[in-house]
């Protein structure tokens, strides 16, 4: 039976010490079920006391300069790269994605700090010519970027060490004090790297109180995003949490990843063998929990036979098993209720016609690799995030129809197109309602770098390390007449 052994003191990193906790909740290995650790759970007065500790160092990481920012985020990203292995194992255990999908994570989560480090650099203003007006001349005017103060990062479950540090670096490079929220069903990397964090910041002498964590429920969450002094809130979740998030820190700015079903369109011009392999890299890989998989695929009539042909196929290669595994693709889902939500749907959309061609049932605690067609658009299968390893196949008549049925939801995050053709791929580019579009490559694909984020329900603001710290941050104008 799996075990974490902690390298972590027990009790939630608040202020400057480990304050204890007095309930904590089994943390529960999805594959089997066994017991990994006992993760601390929270308070609202232990966000209380968090909130008071980082308003109380918020000047003096105000204050922090460039060189000292960019040093702490340099140490925390080596001191994550030397238990990176050990990282990939803890992963497992707690979110039950497959080892391959932790290694990706682990890695990712590097490039982030990396990038952050760098952006320090970068975070600067401008001049303003405010002479273009007759009042101005003579005055001298220039804006910069000054930390707005703290952050309430809240990640969600699937990717927990990526999403945490995608809140964690561009709070550190902006000089902003944040609390982190992890997902109530997996907190341990979370609170791994957050003492890490915290080592690196007394070893440069700043407070330790500048990254914190806090566990627990609603009421917690509630209690340190309705707090005036939380000056931004980053949350990536459900649409539905992150509506009510963002009316509760209202007028404050709160920046939402709120997921997606992702839509892909294979064109009569596409490399059919190259599609289909993005379908199977794409559809399926963290058992299908990430918001950008592929959900919808949207076939032109004219090829969908064979695509449905060649993806059968090859399905046999997405191996179901232990996620320990190297070699498995797919494994049992976060909890036993995500696996029967998602059968439900499937479920429904057969009684409304659907057809499944692959997959549709559970082996093992597994939803194995799925695939439906003849879909209702009404139905939840297609017009809500699936969340598992699910596809719908679709055929359509003309790429008008194909833009149009992508746009008919009320999500857009990211979506793809494969084509042989640069008119329809820069056509798809302008016409879909998405935050990113995808040219003959996976939705799922994502610099860690670029800005990432969505429209519509997909939420608001958007990550990677620049354009975080631009929104963890607000501009100050200077307008001077010497």
């Amino acid at each position: 039976m799996p075990v974490h052994v902690k390298t972590y003191p027990d009790g939630l990193p608040i202020g400057e010490q480990w304050v204890p906790c007095e309930h904590s909740d089994p943390i529960i290995f999805p594959f089997d079920s066994s017991v990994i650790a006992q993760a601390p759970v929270g308070t609202v007065a232990h966000a209380s006391q968090a909130l008071d500790a980082a308003a109380a160092v918020r000047h003096e990481m105000a204050k922090l300069s460039a060189g000292t920012r960019r040093s702490i985020l340099l140490a925390v990203q080596q001191k994550i790269a030397a238990v990176a292995e050990e990282l990939e194992n803890l992963l497992v255990l707690e979110t039950g994605k497959p080892l391959i999908d932790c290694r990706v994570e682990v890695a990712r989560s590097l490039t982030t700090w990396a990038a952050a480090t760098e952006e320090v650099a970068h975070m600067h203003g401008e001049t303003v010519p405010l002479d273009l007006q007759p009042s101005g001349e003579g005055m001298i005017g220039y804006w910069t970027r000054e930390p707005a103060g703290i952050i309430v990062g809240i990640a969600g479950f699937n990717y927990p060490l990526l999403l945490a540090s995608h809140k964690l670096a561009p709070a550190l490079a902006a000089g902003c004090p944040i609390i982190l929220k992890p997902a109530p069903n997996t907190p341990l990397t979370s609170l791994w790297i957050v003492h890490l964090i915290r080592q690196a910041l007394t070893e440069h002498q700043v407070s330790a109180c500048a990254v914190q964590l806090v566990t627990g429920g609603i009421e917690v969450g509630e209690k340190l995003v309705a707090d005036p002094r939380a000056a931004v809130v980053s949350f990536t979740g459900s649409a539905a949490v992150g509506h009510q998030i963002a009316k509760n820190a209202a007028p404050r700015k709160a920046v939402l990843e709120l997921g997606s079903n992702t839509g892909f369109i294979v064109a009569a011009d596409a490399r059919i063998e190259e599609a289909v392999d993005a379908v199977i890299r794409g559809g399926f890989y963290a058992n299908g929990q990430a918001c950008i998989s592929v959900q919808r695929v949207l076939l032109d009539a004219t090829i969908a036979e064979k695509f449905q042909r060649q993806l059968l196929a090859r399905l046999g290669e997405v191996v179901v098993g232990d996620p320990r595994s190297a070699k498995t693709r797919v494994a049992p889902l976060i909890n036993e209720a995500s696996s029967k939500r998602i059968m439900q749907w499937i479920d429904h959309a057969v009684a409304a016609g659907a057809q499944v061609l692959a997959g549709g049932k559970i082996d093992g605690g597994s939803i194995l690799p799925t695939v439906m067609s003849q879909v209702p658009t009404e139905a939840k299968l297609w017009s809500e995030e699936i969340f598992g390893p699910v596809i719908c196949l679709h055929q359509f008549e003309d790429l008008d129809s194909a833009f149009e049925l992508v746009n008919a939801s009320r999500y857009g995050l990211q979506a793809a197109i494969y084509s042989s053709n640069l008119k329809t791929a820069f056509r798809a580019i302008e016409e879909l309602e998405v935050g990113g579009v995808v040219v003959n490559e996976i939705p799922g694909f994502r610099s860690d770098i670029m800005p990432y984020g969505g429209v519509k329900d997909s939420g608001i603001g958007r990550e990677g390390p620049r354009f975080a710290m631009e929104e963890f941050t607000v501009t100050r104008m200077a307008i001077i007449r010497p």
